[in-house]
């Protein structure tokens, strides 16, 4: 697999400076980790999955995740179960490429039930999802991803999902994370990364946020968002790759706010077109939403419509300027600490305070690719845009 792939080679020259790596499921927990990008979300009782896996991962999807929970109706799952596990077997079976596939289960049980449903072809699965994440419910779902890895010899990852109640409740919400990282240290190698369901928490407090909005702009959830960064994504041995909330929207409606969007940089790249297609989509909220994931140490996004893809993705490419500053920090010159100008004479390094996150670029560089001195995220939108 390889980010940005469904573009010619002369496109991929003209746009990166420093072209995306090339990936695989057998790569280190970190790196995937990070490549997992946009993960695209499909309702198991979907009727053809293996071809949809197929098209979206031509399109540039590279990890995607069958569900059997939420997004189907109880009566619906033993359907699609069997479904799920026809498909996967069926995607395996015609060798055609697709992305890394999770299944978000309900019960341990399930696990158990779609590995031995698989067969010989339980690799084509990378991992499972655990839905409503606790210290009490996760250990048995975590444990048994452990088992199912040692009985089928496959390297099985979890993704567990914090949304339940004791996370967002104030009063309970400090032990709840301390003691998620406690069931998440004992199975560390197999946890890929932490998910966080902020519709689930928003129903809590019966909240939807709108269009206009993104979820930094509903409290209580926000809150939420910074405590889980805050206990489970430090950036030293304890930490985990934290991933961003789902954006619910795919199609625009009235507005009542201003696009979030400026005009000049579409403007000065040409692609006012691009510009107005994004507003009337709804997508200009997704941008700003994953701006401000990054800001907050968020890595990849939780996506259930395609046309989302493409943003998560050109957003998540390291720019000219960050790769010229981490490879300053990291470089020789500062290898014994100090501070000094950047490259680009509009800031100041700092070698120690800087480290970690110029460690965590070059690690983005890798499989997101490093842009062209003079391309912005503009023209990777535009490029990866299908429309």
């Amino acid at each position: 697999m390889r980010h940005f792939a469904h573009l010619a080679p002369d496109e991929r020259e003209r746009l990166f400076h420093v072209e995306p790596q090339e990936f695989t499921a057998h790569d280190d927990r970190e790196l995937l980790a990070v490549a997992l990008g946009a993960t695209l979300y499909l309702p198991g009782t979907r009727p053809a999955i293996a071809a949809d896996l197929v098209r979206r991962a031509a399109q540039g999807v590279t990890s995607a995740v069958v569900c059997l929970e939420d997004a189907i109706a109880d009566r619906d799952v033993p359907a699609a179960e069997a479904n799920l596990v026809a498909q996967v077997r069926s995607l395996a079976e015609s060798g055609e490429a697709g992305p890394l596939v999770f299944v978000r289960v309900r019960t341990p049980e399930q696990i158990g039930r779609v590995v031995a449903g698989l067969g010989e072809h339980a690799g084509a699965l990378s991992g499972f999802v655990v839905p409503k994440f606790t210290e009490d419910r996760g250990s048995d779902f975590l444990d048994t991803v452990a088992q199912a890895s040692d009985l089928t010899g496959h390297r099985y990852y979890a993704m567990p999902i914090l949304e339940s109640a004791e996370v967002i409740h104030r009063e309970t919400r400090t032990d709840a994370l301390v003691g998620i990282r406690r069931a998440l240290d004992k199975h560390r190698e197999r946890v890929l990364a932490v998910r966080i369901g902020a519709t689930d928490l928003s129903s809590a407090y019966g909240i939807r946020r709108s269009r206009d909005l993104t979820i930094y702009d509903v409290l209580p959830v926000a809150q939420v968002i910074a405590d889980v960064v805050n206990v489970l994504g430090r950036a030293d041995d304890t930490g985990f790759v934290v991933t961003g909330s789902v954006w619910e929207y795919f199609e625009g409606q009235e507005r009542l706010l201003k696009p979030l969007l400026r005009e000049s940089p579409f403007i000065e790249h040409d692609e006012r077109a691009l510009r107005t297609r994004l507003i009337r989509k709804a997508l200009d909220g997704l941008i700003r939403e994953i701006v401000l994931d990054k800001a907050n140490g968020i890595t990849g996004k939780t996506v259930i419509h395609p046309s989302h893809v493409p943003a998560v993705h050109a957003l998540s490419v390291v720019t000219h300027e960050e790769y010229v500053d981490a490879a300053h920090v990291l470089g020789v010159e500062m290898s014994d600490g100090g501070v000094a100008a950047s490259g680009y004479r509009n800031k100041m390094n700092e070698a120690k305070p800087h480290r970690a996150w110029a460690e965590r670029t070059m690690l983005r560089a890798r499989v997101f690719g490093v842009s062209g001195e003079d391309v912005s995220f503009v023209d990777l939108l535009g490029a990866g845009d299908p429309t």
